[in-house]
């Protein structure tokens, strides 16, 4: 039988928003200790009313608890509890002293004095008009924003969920998700189609309904865009999407067919004569990947066919002139790659580190330099267009400023209609290039324009879908300088000498020369705990005694994958733990966030400009304007606390989200328990980040695994196909 309690909240000891699952200490009328409850509670404030029904419950670690089963708030009626309620962070603009300073004001009527008579609140030192109409938009928005975790709530939905909702949709908040909660899992980031899914059982969708399969067919869609996939075969992804929906064929075909009807997705045929008819052969894309891919193909095809705007340079003179002026030898590939840069129209460079590509960028740069030419340099992310500045001494952007990306216009403003101007473009990291950045960029390329692309091939591709610069080379339209000398000064470096091994299957040399002092080592640690261990005393301070690294700024953590004890998640935790023991940190979920912590974002965010995989550092958490600032190079950056889901720790990273970055010293575990992620692509792209230093902790034979393993996961794109062969044209976005 259910037992009835009623409490006040005096402290939250752990929620966690993506579940609602909440320890609170409560103040029970007649108790003289506060009573730990323990439930999923809907945004739980200090100060709050709770009316409950549960059970009582014995934990054989902390003793008595009250386990919710059910539970209505109130907001509080004492002076106490209203101080609480308001200092707890609920209002913008409200932080602890404050709240003091407005309840020794106006005492048990505080809150009828904000909801009625909110011009009030100037009596109270330090209010001034701006600061009490912050409050008086928040107290509604809050009250809003109640309603919407109240109906989410009653539809099984945490309440994590309700400011991000309320922010997308505003007043109309619940009238959106009733009228089709699947719009949820494609317009906020962190609902996915199971949480729309689940919402929709609740408001009484049928399982076999049109709008369910429309919606599901495009989640799977997206999740193996994800994957990198820029299109599905046709029956691999209807039975994709029957195990998903648990629906018969003929509700997904159908789901299909109407969806191609509205143009969201393009269903293109594969067989290419009548004499060789497969059924079903074809080829399913999101509208988006179908038009990039189609595009990006005819764009560098009319570049390819299209005449210079440079004049002519004779290439031999022009070798000649720059290795002078360089004072350089340059070897025969690099002549090469350099001769055909000022002699073709578009070009791919590739070749692993120490092969010499920023020396022929520069030689090509200095040629170029001699002539009445607009150079651009651009790369896909702020770590490797900065480093390409360094190199090179002239300015690169990444693809997003140099297209001048502008959220309020909806879009990049460089296009078709309004291109760059420049004579050459060089685009560095260009294995790192998705298929829909890749067709933005094109768009904005001038006919008449050289396009030079350079990049490793070898790594891992690129975060977003398709495989750019593979295709490029495997379709056999395109010019290629393929680098594969390593000169001697690179020779010296085992982080170089290495990384090439690891490229061609070979095993590393894990115990470096006692002639010199080494860049790459190797140790063995077979169990996960003890490789925690390990790289937590490497980066706090092994590394920093020995080499004299800082543990926060130079060294940098990165694991082949998230979760288990060798994971992202926990190293993070860890690390945290060791570099930065402070408990005044902002609890989001599972995570914690303090200032002097690393993060990354982790979604591209075009209003405040900051993009997937940048790093920066948590400098300011405001708790009264509920705002978290974090530095990215220099340039401070406001999230509201609503957004930090869009930062996740960064002293440890995923090996992809660190591609086009480099690090000074980077540390790798490398286990068994790795072992679906262990492949050749993926500890190559890891170690060739280490500038400096590259430690790898972990087990022989999780490192033997990797090196043998060049299996990569195929990505299905057809963009190598119509290169070669398919004749495109440019279609209109």
């Amino acid at each position: 039988m259910l037992s009835h309690l009623q409490g006040q909240i005096e402290r939250i000891t752990f929620t966690n928003e993506e579940t609602g699952f909440t320890i609170a200490k409560v103040k029970v009328y007649g108790r003289r200790d506060l009573v730990t409850v323990v439930g999923n509670l809907m945004a739980p404030t200090p100060g709050e009313i709770l009316k409950m029904k549960g059970e009582w419950k014995n934990h054989p670690q902390y003793g008595e608890q009250f386990e919710v089963v059910q539970y209505q708030t109130s907001v509080p009626a004492t002076v106490h509890g209203i101080e609480k309620y308001l200092g707890s962070g609920l209002i913008k603009g409200i932080g602890p002293k404050m709240a003091k300073r407005i309840v020794s004001v106006f005492g048990k009527d505080t809150l009828e004095v904000i909801e009625a008579e909110s011009d009030r609140l100037i009596e109270v030192e330090g209010i001034g008009p701006k600061r009490v109409g912050m409050i008086k938009a928040a107290w509604a928005q809050q009250k809003e924003i109640r309603e919407v975790m109240v109906f989410l709530q009653d539809h099984g939905v945490s309440s994590a969920y309700a400011t991000k909702i309320f922010k997308q949709y505003g007043s109309d908040s619940i009238a959106v998700v009733k009228e089709n909660p699947y719009r949820l899992a494609m317009d906020i980031f962190g609902i996915g189609f199971v949480t729309a899914d689940r919402i929709a059982e609740k408001l009484g969708f049928a399982k076999d309904s049109d709008v369910r399969a429309q919606a599901g067919i495009i989640y799977v869609l997206h999740g193996l865009a994800d994957e990198g996939h820029v299109y599905y075969p046709y029956e691999p992804l209807v039975v994709k999407c029957r195990e998903v929906l648990e629906v018969e064929r003929e509700i997904i075909v159908k789901g299909f067919g109407a969806i191609a009807a509205e143009k969201r997705i393009v269903i293109e045929d594969l067989n290419e004569s009548l004499a060789e008819l497969i059924e079903n052969n074809k080829a399913v894309y999101l509208a988006k990947y179908h038009l990039s891919e189609t595009n990006v193909a005819a764009r560098l095809k009319s570049l390819l066919q299209t005449s210079k705007s440079i004049r002519e340079i004779k290439a031999d003179k022009a070798i000649d002139w720059v290795q002078q002026q360089l004072t350089i030898q340059l070897a025969p590939l690099q002549v090469e790659a350099v001769r055909r840069a000022v002699t073709d129209k578009v070009l791919v460079i590739t070749g692993g580190p120490g092969t010499g590509k920023t020396t022929i960028i520069n030689a090509v740069l200095k040629i170029f330099s001699k002539l009445p030419v607009k150079i651009m340099l651009a790369a896909p992310t702020g770590r490797a267009a900065k480093r390409m500045t360094e190199t090179t001494g002239l300015e690169s952007k990444t693809i997003h400023r140099l297209l001048e990306f502008s959220p309020k216009d909806g879009g990049f403003k460089k296009n078709e209609a309004e291109p760059l101007d420049c004579d050459l473009l060089i685009l560095d990291e260009a294995s790192m290039i998705d298929i829909i950045l890749m067709h933005h960029l094109l768009k904005a390329v001038p006919s008449q324009a050289t396009f030079i692309v350079v990049g490793d091939v070898d790594q891992l591709p690129s975060v977003g879908a398709g495989s750019v610069l593979k295709d490029m080379i495997s379709s056999g339209a395109v010019p290629v300088v393929k680098l594969t000398e390593i000169f001697r000064q690179a020779q010296e470096s085992d982080i170089i000498v290495n990384a090439h091994r690891i490229n061609q299957g070979v095993m590393p040399v894990i115990r470096p020369s006692k002639d010199r002092v080494s860049d790459f080592y190797f140790i063995e640690q077979t169990e996960p705990e003890e490789a925690v261990k390990t790289v937590v005393a490497l980066v706090k301070e092994r590394l920093t005694k020995r080499f004299g690294f800082d543990p926060v700024d130079d060294i940098q953590v990165l694991t082949p994958m998230h979760r288990g004890a060798v994971g992202a998640s926990n190293l993070n935790a860890e690390l945290q733990k060791a570099l930065n023991p402070r408990s005044d940190g902002l609890a989001r979920g599972s995570r914690t966030f303090i200032v002097g912590d690393k993060v990354m974002q982790i979604v591209n965010d075009y209003d405040r400009e900051v993009f997937n995989g940048d790093i920066g550092l948590v400098t300011k958490i405001d708790h009264e304007s509920q705002e978290v600032g974090v530095t990215f190079d220099g340039r401070m950056v406001t999230y509201d606390f609503a957004d930090m889901d869009e930062l996740m720790l960064a002293y440890a990273v995923s090996v992809h989200k660190a591609q086009g970055s480099e690090f000074p010293a980077v540390v790798m575990p490398i286990l068994t328990q790795h072992y679906m992620l262990l492949q050749r692509n993926l500890l190559y792209t890891g170690v060739t980040r280490g500038k400096q230093l590259v430690v790898l902790v972990g087990s022989i034979r999780a490192l033997a695994i990797a090196v043998k393993n060049d299996k990569t996961l195929k990505r299905y794109t057809r963009l190598a196909n119509r290169l070669s062969d398919g004749k495109e044209e440019v279609k209109q976005d």
